[in-house]
């Protein structure tokens, strides 16, 4: 599991940008029920967070919140760099970089 783009292997030796423009690529590539299963799993974390927002009263809520905002980039960075791996080389050869 990658958490960081610097860490995988296609993309190494690219600029931040590059990386971001070939990822962007590589997810347009990712097939239809792989890209809802990623945005599913993507709302699932979002309206517990808004439903505990909404109804904020302690600072008990304030500690389920940050976890949430915490678990969003843990969960769906790794997922959409595993998702978009098998399209990267494809991507970074399109745009030639």
């Amino acid at each position: 599991m990658y958490f960081s783009s610097q860490t995988i292997p296609e993309l190494k030796d690219l600029k931040f940008a590059q990386r971001m423009q070939v990822i962007r690529s590589a997810t347009e590539q990712v097939p239809i029920p792989q890209k809802l299963l990623l945005n599913l799993l993507k709302l699932a974390i979002l309206i517990p967070l808004f439903l505990v927002i909404a109804q904020w009263d302690s600072w008990q809520s304030t500690l389920t919140i940050l976890v949430l905002l915490a678990a969003y980039p843990l969960l769906t960075r790794p997922l959409t760099f595993a998702l978009c791996r098998p399209h990267l080389q494809q991507a970074r050869t399109k745009l030639k970089l």
